[in-house]
């Protein structure tokens, strides 16, 4: 097998050649890190790779699948994880040079629950200052591997780069009003939002604690659905995590499509997006109806509000997360989170109330609407393919913001799972994504639908040239 099928194999598939011995954790692991050594000083999507920690990491799990025991579909396959999850022992920066040396004494629950799971921990990846919408100034972005004047998203970006470049197999990002779609769409791969309180925030720097939810980034709904099977769940370092059991969702997902209501709002939906995100979505919906979609036309809650609302929301509770840090090192913090925390410090709690009575009566309709549809299907961003140099400022300028929240914030203030596929490309052959809603707690759901979708289509089998 030459090194190029190996490193774009997906998850599952490298994990049963491993946990079968026809490969091994350590052959695969070296590959995976001589390949970025090789190609990662072109996209800049590591913060810190931890060769030796991975290898001897690799090593026990070929001697733990020798011996017969077995931990599951990840057992011995390469993973990343977003800089913001506590590493014990390694630099967790949060993408903020005032971090640098912050070396946690523990790690994080989703990353001890990847090690539990038997994966191999390449390193952490790069991401925007404190994963807001930029990249600090002394910070180099990740370069999106289908094209170096491509926006590779915000703020996992370096997740989204790596994992489409073949840098690693899967990976943690978060996403606090569109930080794992973003990206996902971007570069092309499948990215898996759950539902609030599915997955334990403990380890994880906070942009806003009620928005952040953390979830896997992968090349298929099912490797999603793998990894979210490992690190979701209670948790008692986290109250906020939910108490209820993760389904099997390997085992759940072959149910496909078939007999699922799926709502589409077409004004919402199709007439506010260019021409390639529109082409895309509409040939989604072409192949959901094939594969026995029940397609329903809905009327959308209004988001106008709820967009506008978002980054005051966020600004407030991002403003108590670094309260720490800011304003008393506030020089060393760049133009775009200075801003955010700037205006979460200048609001009333009056404003503040205001907006979190609008956001519970948001969040009631589109629960409501789950009454009528099982799956919600919509672009992931309104735009395909945005330079990097267009968006170089999105968290100063406030229109372009709100344009890309547009199909991404709503559902973090609702708590809503979602799920981001490829879905189509633009004229010039980079990825468009489409976009599953389900209602809470309804990752099965997604895990099935994005199943069913990439059976039927090869948009998650194109691979950038790197």
């Amino acid at each position: 097998m030459s090194d190029t099928d190996l490193h774009y194999l997906e998850l599952l598939e490298v994990g049963r050649r491993i946990q079968s011995r026809q490969l091994s954790s350590v052959e695969v692991t070296r590959t995976m890190l001589d390949r970025i050594e090789a190609v990662d000083p072109r996209l800049q999507s590591y913060v810190t790779v931890t060769g030796e920690q991975a290898l001897a990491d690799a090593r026990r799990a070929d001697e733990e699948i020798a011996a017969g025991v077995a931990r599951g579909p990840l057992h011995g396959v390469p993973l990343a994880v977003k800089d913001l999850l506590w590493t014990a022992g390694v630099p967790t920066s949060h993408g903020m040079p005032l971090n640098r040396d912050y070396r946690p004494d523990d790690d994080a629950t989703t990353v001890r629950r990847l090690r539990e799971a038997g994966a191999v921990i390449l390193g952490k990846l790069q991401q925007t200052e404190g994963a807001f919408a930029d990249h600090h100034p002394a910070v180099t972005p990740p370069t999106n591997p289908w094209g170096k004047d491509l926006w590779s998203g915000a703020s996992s970006s370096g997740s989204g780069v790596a994992t489409a470049a073949g840098l690693c197999f899967g990976s943690l990002g978060t996403d606090t009003g569109g930080s794992i779609r973003f990206p996902s769409a971007a570069n092309g791969i499948t990215g898996l939002k759950p539902t609030w309180g599915r997955v334990s925030r403990y380890g994880a720097f906070e942009l806003a604690a009620s928005l952040d939810h953390i979830g896997p980034m992968t090349r298929s709904a099912a490797d999603a659905g793998a990894i979210l099977a490992a690190i979701a769940g209670p948790d008692p370092k986290d109250p906020t995590a939910v108490q209820l059991p993760v389904p099997d969702y390997l085992a759940l997902m072959t149910r496909g499509l078939r007999g699922l209501r799926v709502g589409i709002d077409r004004n919402w939906t199709v007439d506010f997006v260019d021409d390639a995100t529109k082409a895309a979505l509409l040939d989604a919906i072409r192949v959901v109806g094939e594969l026995g979609g029940t397609l329903v036309d809905v009327e959308f809650p209004d988001t106008t509000q709820a967009v506008a609302d978002w980054a005051p929301l966020c600004a407030v509770e991002t403003a108590v997360a670094h309260e720490a840090t800011y304003p008393s090192r506030k020089g060393e913090y760049g133009p775009g989170l200075a801003g955010l925390i700037e205006l979460g410090r200048s609001l009333s709690a009056m404003d503040y109330q205001k907006m979190a009575l609008r956001r519970a009566d948001f969040t009631g309709r589109v629960h409501a609407l789950f009454q009528r549809v099982d799956l919600l299907l919509i672009p992931a961003m309104p735009f395909a393919a945005p330079t990097a140099a267009r968006m170089a400022t999105l968290g100063e300028d406030a229109e372009l913001l709100a344009g890309a929240l547009r199909y991404t914030c709503p559902f973090d203030l609702s708590g809503s799972p979602t799920l981001t596929l490829p879905g189509g490309q633009t004229p010039g052959g980079t990825p468009v994504a489409i976009q599953f809603v389900a209602p809470n707690f309804g990752e099965q759901l997604l895990v099935q639908a994005g199943w069913a979708f990439q059976r039927a289509t090869h948009w998650h089998r194109r691979f950038p040239q790197v």
